[in-house]
């Protein structure tokens, strides 16, 4: 007789029990923050990033006047001459799903006089997060000395203008004739065949016009062919959407007005045009007189401390500085946002001279970290998490040039992911003896899709 063994039912094996994810908790680190020295240049934005998901053909935003239009209010009538910078950020999503139409983020520029107008495209990025930057995992710190390092069209975006690159499909220059227009940008945002249905775009072209000129971002579905395949827009066909077509949308939250004190803060999303693409500053101590140069150095910290400037700081998240950073809006919509909370596309020019002023070798670091957002923060504390949540507040690269212990100059560029309360990776690491000098120069833009404030850090470590 054959003898068989007993089988064990499915449901009598033991499954491991998943661990549960800890909880962050609050670590507090003394480290008093200081007002960013500079301010932004003068320089015009051209910001569109509302509505960010796109569903509906329209205006996005547009500088040109009211007159002969239908939607008058989309209009907000301000010229663009010299230099400027175009600036777009936006999703498209199949809704309903079923519905896979590309959708076209298209830039008009048009020239209202009587002259022919040249426009020097000087550097310019646009990439789709799907397939050219996927928001994929990446470590908080990977050296990027050839680009290639990136998550997320932002990311990438930024990337290629920080490196002073105009990419392939954007000419050098366009010649616009008189009372005429013409594309500065016509380009995809597809959905299909992605799952889910859902796509971005960032895009940053920095422009110098040789007259005033008018620009306008719209939205504007491709048009089907006869065979079933889909074309982009015609300039007729966006002229005509500029002229006749209403604001897109869904319309994203109305912004809390910057004067308001109390209750939740709703930044809301920017459209407009901004004052302010470059912030440029000479971080000196604070005790640096103006008319003396000898007193223009950096003093780094006794060893074991540090201090911090804030970055892209924000009404409700100043650090404790009182320091808002983020560009006015020279002209806005109504539901848009008063400001530009986050400074997306904004580049930092940051010159660091460091002086060690104590009797002591010191080992200096230099970091950028991503603390909880709070306005006043107690006893010159941050907050940041142990362990770290979830989210991402801050995926970019940031250059670095200065000269190492040895005294060559490097360049290093340094690709940085942080979640939110994430204390910073030294970027570098100098050993200066006492009295010696040292130049730092830190150099980035400002991610789409970071959560602003973070804050550069200057440490120095006990040495056994």
């Amino acid at each position: 007789m054959l003898s068989f063994l007993p089988i064990v039912p499915l449901a009598q094996t033991p499954t491991p029990t998943p661990s549960p994810t800890p909880t962050p908790q609050e670590v507090r680190v003394t480290q008093p923050v200081r007002a960013l020295p500079g301010q932004l240049d003068e320089v015009l934005v051209f910001n569109s990033n509302s509505p960010e998901l796109v569903l509906k053909e329209g205006i996005l935003l547009s500088t040109f006047p009211p007159k002969g239009k239908q939607t008058p209010e989309a209009h907000l009538n301000v010229p663009l001459q010299g230099r400027f910078d175009v600036f777009a950020h936006h999703i498209a999503k199949a809704d309903p799903p079923e519905d896979l139409r590309t959708l076209y983020l298209g830039v008009i520029l048009h020239n209202p006089g009587t002259q022919p107008v040249t426009v020097d495209i000087l550097q310019a990025a646009s990439y789709l997060s799907q397939p050219d930057a996927p928001f994929i995992d990446l470590p908080p710190y990977v050296d990027n000395p050839a680009g290639l390092v990136y998550a997320g069209p932002g990311s990438r975006a930024m990337n290629d203008i920080l490196r002073g690159k105009r990419q392939d499909g954007f000419p050098a220059q366009i010649q616009i004739p008189p009372g005429e227009s013409r594309m500065l940008m016509n380009l995809p945002i597809p959905v299909k065949p992605l799952t889910p249905p859902l796509n971005g775009r960032s895009t940053l072209i920095r422009l110098n016009s040789s007259a005033p000129i008018y620009a306008a971002s719209l939205a504007m579905f491709a048009k089907p062919e006869a065979d079933g395949s889909e074309r982009a827009p015609t300039l007729e066909e966006w002229q005509r959407l500029l002229e006749t077509g209403k604001l897109s949308g869904p319309r994203d939250r109305t912004p809390t007005p910057p004067d308001q004190k109390v209750g939740q803060i709703v930044y809301g999303r920017v459209a407009g045009v901004a004052r302010g693409s470059q912030w440029t500053g000479q971080v000196v101590d604070p005790t640096a007189q103006l008319d003396n140069l000898a007193t223009w150095y950096l003093s780094i910290p006794p060893a074991g401390q540090a201090f911090s400037y804030g970055l892209s700081t924000l009404i409700g998240g100043t650090l404790g500085t009182g320091q808002v950073q983020t560009a006015p809006l020279l002209a806005r919509y109504p539901d848009t946002a008063y400001q530009t909370h986050g400074n997306y596309a904004i580049e930092y020019n940051l010159t660091l001279p460091l002086h060690n002023t104590t009797q002591a070798t010191q080992a200096v670091q230099i970091a950028i970290e991503t603390p909880i957002k709070e306005d006043k923060p107690k006893d010159n504390t941050l907050r940041f998490f142990q362990p770290l949540p979830r989210q991402v507040f801050f995926r970019g690269t940031v250059r670095l040039r200065y000269n190492d212990d040895q005294g060559l100059p490097q360049t290093r560029y340094v690709h940085l992911v942080q979640r939110r309360g994430q204390q910073g990776e030294p970027l570098i690491t100098m050993m200066m003896k006492p009295g010696d000098r040292r130049l730092v120069q830190v150099d980035f833009l400002y991610p789409p899709d970071a959560t602003p404030p973070q804050v550069l850090t200057i440490r120095s470590l006990e040495i056994p």
